[in-house]
């Protein structure tokens, strides 16, 4: 006998970003370049840092409190938290497990991260959609949340030039009318090209024995042949995406991608012919903010009324790995 698949309903989105803004102009007293070079080559012109202490956890409390809020479900109702970050502040314990304590959720629920780099969010919303489906679970809280500055090489301008900090989180729980929020989703990997975006780890062996090689602790990415993998794998994938869904593409309201690069994007909307009113972009003001870009994307868009609720969206991204997923998902009323 076949297990009858529960249905999930997208509940509530939230999102949180640093005070401190760096423009394009601030840079200038780092290195040589210019807000004209950095907006040309990317579509940036500033973006949040975290200041002093605050990190990705403090961003990804506030985030997750805000979905909360927005789905009317208490924190003592979460069955699981899963937390996606390109890269969390601590090994362990897990950003989840720390997200757990401040929001007091009670009974022991089970906490864990896990990293698909910028691509986090889909990642986190499948493995959520199989416990959900199974009946494994009921109601599920995910944290995209990430403070790359403080991870950065400052003196490296094709690099630093790139990155936000910010949070965006996701309540998903069993639908209560039998519709399912997640009309497709797929997420894929390719750990051949995984040294294009990489996060050396330091540390030393034990002085008994020989000494490993060691290296800086900063993010290192070829961001040349990263844009060539993404701009040839990615609009094709979100074309099969839709296909595989048995849809088409105008059958979307809205594209809200991951906002890695504004020309990566504008290669997407190409390929499926979407007018920008139907393109979801905040990198202008961001930056990439690695894994909680698309939720950041999601609950800004609605906030402001770029994304009308009531309308079915496609979630795509890409990161280190190299990973890449997407969703097609229903956003219905309340949500943010």
């Amino acid at each position: 006998m076949t297990q009858n698949l529960k249905p999930l309903k997208i509940a509530g989105v939230g999102y949180c970003v640093p005070e401190t803004v760096v423009t394009n102009d601030d840079l200038t007293k780092l290195y040589d370049t210019s807000d004209e070079w950095i907006y040309s080559r990317t579509g940036i012109k500033e973006r949040h840092l975290v200041s002093g202490n605050e990190g990705a956890v403090d961003l990804g409390e506030k985030a997750a409190k805000q979905a909360l809020e927005k789905s009317k479900i208490n924190p003592e109702n979460v069955d699981l938290i899963i937390a996606a970050s390109s890269a969390p502040p601590k090994l362990y314990p897990a950003i989840a497990c720390q997200i757990q304590d401040r929001l007091g959720i009670p009974n022991h629920v089970p906490a864990f991260d896990i990293t698909a780099a910028c691509s986090g969010l889909i990642y986190g919303l499948s493995i959520a959609k199989a416990y959900i489906s199974s009946g494994m679970y009921k109601t599920i809280l995910i944290v995209a949340t990430d403070n790359n500055s403080r991870l950065l090489d400052w003196e490296d301008r094709s690099t630093s030039i790139l990155f936000g900090d910010g949070a965006g989180a996701m309540v998903v729980t069993e639908s209560d009318d039998g519709v399912d929020d997640i009309i497709a989703i797929d997420i894929k990997a390719d750990g051949t090209l995984g040294n294009l975006i990489e996060l050396p780890l330091s540390g030393q062996n034990c002085p008994l024995v020989e000494p490993c090689e060691n290296h800086k602790q900063y993010i290192v990415m070829n961001g040349k042949e990263v844009y060539k993998f993404v701009a040839r794998v990615l609009p094709q994938y979100v074309e099969d995406l839709i296909s595989n869904a048995d849809m088409k593409a105008e059958d979307i309201d809205y594209l809200i991608p991951h906002q890695a690069n504004l020309r990566i994007i504008h290669a997407v909307q190409e390929r499926l012919g979407y007018s920008d009113d139907k393109v979801v972009t905040n990198i202008k003001y961001y930056g990439n903010t690695s894994a909680a870009s698309i939720p950041i994307a999601l609950a800004e868009g609605v906030e402001k009324g770029n994304v009308k609720l009531g309308s079915t969206a496609i979630l795509c991204g890409f990161g280190a790995g190299m990973t890449w997923g997407g969703a097609i998902v229903r956003l219905r009323e309340g949500i943010c």
